[in-house]
Order: C-alpha cells, then structure tokens, then sequence
C-alpha cells in the first residue's frame, strides 16, 4: 500500500509537470457564456494534444460534454466514430443542440466560441506550432497514458465526473477513463474567481470558502456538499467518490478486465 500511494503521488507530480507543459490552459472559466440545452459529444483521446486544445475551450466555456473515449485499439466507440465522419479522426465533436458534426481543432474551437462564447477564441486557446509542441511534451511525462486502449467491461450507463481541464488529479482519472473506454459525462467546472485558487482543501484566500452564485461551483456546494475535482458517481452501482486515487481504484476493480 506504501509503494502504491507513493506511486499515485510520482505520477501527481508528472500530471502537474503536464498541466505546466501546457500553461495551466483549462483552469479559468469564462463569464457571460451561452449554456447548451443538450451536453456536447466529444469523441477523444485524454493524452491527444489536439484532443486536450478542445477540452481547455470546454472548460473556459463551461460546457458539459459526454465523453466518448477511443484510445488507439480502442473498439467501442472508433466505429461510431468512423461512421459519423468517415475517418477514424480525433478530437470529432458533434453538438446536439445544431446538428453541428466537426473535425480539426482549431475549427472546433472557433465554433465553439462563436456558438457559445464571446465569438473569438482568446489567444491563449488558438493553435500554434508551439503550443501543440509542448502539450506533446507533456503527453510524453505522462508516458502516453490516455492514448492506448485496456481490456474492459462496458458500463451500461455513462458514468459522470466533475472536473476541469488542467487538474493534475483529475488527469489521471480521465486518463484510465480513456484507456478502458468507459463514456462519461465531463462537467466542467473551471475556476470563476480569484476564491477558487488552489487546491480544494488549501485555497489562497482564507476564511469560509463561496463560490459565485449561480454557477455550477454553487451548484456543486449545494447538491454535494463541497466543490472539489475530481468527484465521480456512477449510476451502474451508486457509487460517489472524491480522491483520484480511490477512483482510480475502483474503475480498475470494477470495469478492467483481468488480463
């Protein structure tokens, strides 16, 4: 249990390298954004850097969006994938609420802005040779967890998980998430104020901890008590956990197949 805990923590630092690789994109979120009646359909891989330039744009937006993972040798949701767009292309991404179906990042992003943010993606978010360069580096620190597929048992429900982009921590669960092909619903929940900064159990700013009305960290508060990520429940068993290693755990106990 020693070597296993001091395990999760190498691979925390290393995920913490990454979200630096890639300047902490997908931390902050934008205010005055449009919501989506229906959540988005990602079809993606954790450690693809084009993948991860779409989510930090769906962190900043605030978006939920279900997760279809297809890892390489990945069988569950590639077909699909194949189907909608006629090549086995990631990120794809499909939106519900316009019938809107879209490869290539840097176009899904400029859809994203203009359909549900301010019309221009920020600078920090645009493509460059340079950003897509470091976010490969940071994929390499983690040893390119994310991108292959693992033997696994399919849920019959999505599971859910509350998350944003650049977390060290949730990384890794969405990591093992892609890797055993398990859909989930990713709602995001970047950081609106200056009171989110840090970690959920050591913020910056001292005193009771209160979100912005209104927003989903409020609503996380309400509905679980406290605003902390990664948090999963799944519907298949009832189960709710903080503690990326605890999820990890249990994904790994309750969804991989034995080898």
């Amino acid at each position: 249990m020693v070597i296993k805990g001091v395990q999760h923590q190498l691979n925390v630092l290393s995920s913490v390298m990454t979200s630096t690789l890639t300047g902490w994109r997908g931390t902050s979120a934008l205010a005055h954004v449009k919501k989506a009646a229906k959540p988005l359909i990602l079809f993606d891989m954790e450690g693809c850097p084009y993948c991860r330039s779409v989510r930090e744009s769906l962190t900043a937006l605030g978006l939920d969006v279900l997760i279809q993972p297809c890892p390489k040798g990945g069988q569950r949701f590639r077909p699909e994938a194949q189907k909608l767009s006629g090549r086995q292309q990631f990120p794809l991404l499909v939106d519900p609420n316009t019938q809107t179906l879209l490869l290539e990042s840097s176009a899904i992003n400029r859809y994203l802005f203009t359909t549900y943010g301010p019309g221009e993606v920020p600078r920090r978010l645009r493509s460059g040779r340079i950003k897509t360069g470091l976010s490969s580096v940071g994929s390499a620190v983690r040893h390119l967890r994310g991108l292959h597929a693992a033997a696994s048992h399919a849920p019959a429900q999505p599971l859910q998980l509350w998350s944003f982009e650049s977390s060290p921590y949730s990384r890794l669960v969405r990591e093992r998430l892609c890797e055993l092909e398990l859909p989930y619903l990713l709602h995001n929940l970047g950081k609106e104020q200056f009171a989110d900064l840090g970690p959920a159990k050591m913020r910056i700013k001292p005193g009771p901890y209160r979100p912005v009305p209104g927003g989903p960290r409020a609503a996380m508060l309400l509905s679980k008590g406290r605003v902390q990520v990664p948090y999963l429940e799944d519907p298949n068993t009832g189960t709710k956990l903080f503690e990326s290693a605890d999820i990890i755990d249990y994904l790994n106990r309750t969804y991989a197949a034995a080898s």
